[in-house]
């Protein structure tokens, strides 16, 4: 039998570093080496932090939750943690969050999908204030195929203000927007080695994305690319010799956009599909593997590390931060939620693909609503072909108003957005009936980020499993306060946990009868 003795010396060492305490006490002691020794007995053995006299059995070396990650993909973005805050639309994830992320040495998106431009430029102006002498910081890309020119004036803007890291999510297929900042800026550095422009990330959740994102650019969007200008004869010819990202986040059952895949189940195959692919195309720098989605517990996030995730994505704990740009009303539905308080609703920018996003599902009927206007839309072809019954039912427990209001108001919308919708619109009845819904849809992610009280029960906020399992990690400690809930505490408090319960199975497989309270760390303010 071996164990995880306390701080004494070998030849003194003390029966209590034998018990149950002593073990979970000694695995909390992260930073010092261990030293694994025989107990006098010569029956059980022992871990001392001091060096022995006699060769140890074995070492464990000291443990840093810097270190639980890959060094080149802190050394690549300039952090000390392999963590990153992952862009929540809407602004949610605001640029004070990022820019504490930024500040505490670690990485942070922006949340620009859903925000006009003007909204994201302002965004971006006061970030390249804020951290004039930072790169660890960008803005999320979000696929548009609703809207490609708002996507790619999007890609241009960010593109001018050099914006020094972009977060591509949502992406079914490559788009001229992401493969021009992907390619935009390459060029090489007097030793002959292809230097970017700027880093991209991916969040992917199919092979076939991942694929995509992990080969170069396809050949007839940088020729497009190129015939517009867009791009300079070496940018197109060195797009040709890179993978489109530089590091792809593996996206599990996460909030929001999700196929509510397993995180064991897709890590590993996006990473031997990364590195099939980095052998066929004979890449020279690595290429970092994420994990993203249910990371709401030291647990979860040293399991994502064990999978071999170069870092972590993290999203639905941080909309509770104080940072966070959703109301106080929302973030107290959020601190109710357990893991099974989640389910999948209609997507509001992917409605007429039947493209579904994971939604809280406690204290809001959002996601029933939502349903019923998705029904609604299959099964009629337009808003004059909807049964009276029905659409004064909707008009009633739905959209809250009559549905020609509703169109007032898309039509107010579109006009200043993009008037090529309401001309579709005009043609195709089913389009008009998608838009007066979408209304709905957009509405309620608006409502609970301003926290309308008269549409609380319609607040559309993305929510996954990992919230619910942040909530019980966090209860009775002093992150249950939301006031106390900083972005920064609750990154310090999983990266710190997920260390402790690294060593706590390290201990484990040397033969230590680890107890299960070694395999828990609860949250305390860090520095």
């Amino acid at each position: 039998m071996s164990v995880l003795a306390g701080p004494a010396a070998p030849d003194s060492l003390s029966p209590s570093a034998f018990s149950p305490e002593g073990i979970t006490a000694s695995c909390r002691r992260v930073r010092e080496p261990a030293h694994v020794v025989a107990h006098p007995d010569g029956r059980t053995r022992g871990l001392t932090p001091e060096q022995p006299p006699a060769a140890p059995l074995g070492t464990l070396p000291p443990l840093y939750p810097e270190w639980l990650g890959g060094r080149t993909f802190c050394e690549a973005h300039g952090v000390r943690f392999p963590y990153v805050a992952g862009e929540m639309a809407n602004g949610i994830t605001t640029t004070a969050m990022v820019t504490a992320m930024a500040r505490a040495e670690m990485l942070g998106f922006f949340g620009a999908g859903g925000l006009r431009a003007d909204e994201v430029e302002r965004a971006v102006v006061a970030l390249a204030a804020e951290l004039p002498d930072r790169s660890n910081w960008g803005v999320n890309l979000l696929h548009s195929p609703a809207e490609p020119a708002l996507e790619f004036g999007v890609a241009k803007l960010l593109l001018r203000h050099r914006v020094p890291r972009i977060s591509a999510s949502a992406y079914m297929e490559l788009t001229p927007a992401v493969v021009l900042c992907s390619a935009r800026g390459l060029r090489r550095d007097p030793a002959g080695r292809i230097v970017r422009g700027r880093r991209m990330l991916a969040k992917v959740s199919r092979p076939e994305v991942a694929r995509a994102f992990l080969s170069p650019a396809p050949p007839a969007l940088l020729r497009a690319l190129l015939a517009q200008g867009e791009l300079t004869p070496e940018e197109a010819e060195l797009a040709g010799l890179v993978p489109v990202a530089d590091d792809l986040t593996v996206e599990a059952d996460s909030a929001g956009h999700t196929d509510n895949r397993p995180l064991a189940a897709l890590l590993p195959r996006i990473a031997l599909l990364r590195d099939e692919l980095t052998e066929r195309f004979g890449y020279r720098q690595a290429i970092g593997i994420g994990a993203a989605g249910g990371l709401g517990t030291p647990g979860a996030v040293a399991a994502a590390f064990a999978l071999g995730a170069s870092y972590v994505v993290v999203g639905s704990a941080h909309q509770t931060a104080t940072e966070a740009g959703l109301s106080d009303a929302a973030k107290a539905m959020l601190c109710e939620a357990d893991v099974a308080d989640v389910t999948m609703a209609p997507a509001a920018d992917m409605f007429e693909w039947g493209v579904r996003l994971q939604v809280l599902s406690r204290g809001t009927m959002f996601a029933r609503r939502a349903a019923r206007l998705y029904s609604a839309y299959q099964e009629h072809e337009g808003l004059e072909a909807l049964p009276a019954p029905l659409r004064a039912a909707l008009e009633r427990d739905v959209l809250g108003a009559s549905i020609d209001e509703v169109w007032d108001r898309t039509r107010a919308f579109w006009a200043s957005r993009d008037a090529s919708q309401l001309t579709r619109a005009e043609a195709d009845p089913k389009h008009r009936m998608a838009l007066v819904f979408r209304w709905y849809l957009g509405s309620s992610s608006k409502w609970a980020i301003t926290g309308d009280p008269a549409r609380r029960a319609d607040y559309q906020i993305w929510c996954g499993p990992a919230m619910g399992a942040f909530n019980q990690w966090v209860a009775g400690t002093f992150l249950a306060d939301p006031a106390r809930r900083s972005v920064t505490q609750i990154a310090l408090n999983l990266v710190e946990g997920a260390a402790v319960l690294t060593r706590a199975h390290q201990a484990r497989t040397h033969g230590v009868p680890v107890p299960a309270a070694a395999f828990t760390y609860v949250p305390r303010p860090l520095a």
